[in-house]
């Protein structure tokens, strides 16, 4: 069985060599995109950068703009709109959740006491004379 700590997509492991190894790009790039704003990788005691699972797949994501012909500004639009998206889409989500569970809850207080009358009226007309 794999032990959990070690497959914690945010737990930092991977050093800049291996992650810049991992995606393809020089560790000079990583520090690049850090500077940039676009990465903010763990740092261990003595101050060296740890990447994490999530963090590569951050980086491929910015490979994969960076090679649709996106300067560094525009991948850092794109992904604040992303998050932004992945943001409002998890609150709808909730909403949903919530608005099932309200649902829900009106249908169990319908009173079940009622009997629906499933005769069509007909009118009474009395006697003839």
């Amino acid at each position: 069985m794999t032990d959990p700590r070690f497959t914690e997509p945010t737990r930092a492991v991977y050093v800049i060599s291996v992650a810049a190894e991992l995606v393809g790009v020089h560790p000079q790039t990583l520090r690049n995109y850090e500077r940039s704003g676009l990465l903010d990788p763990s740092r261990t005691a003595g101050g060296s950068r740890r990447f994490s699972d999530h963090d590569l797949a951050r980086l491929r994501r910015i490979q994969e703009l960076t090679s649709e012909g996106l300067n560094l500004e525009g991948v850092r639009q794109v992904l604040r709109l992303e998050s932004q998206l992945e943001s409002l889409r998890s609150e709808l989500r909730a909403l949903h959740d919530e608005h099932a569970r309200v649902l829900a809850e009106t249908h169990r207080s319908y009173r079940r006491d009622i009997v629906p009358l499933n005769q069509a009226p007909s009118l009474w007309r009395g006697r003839r004379r």
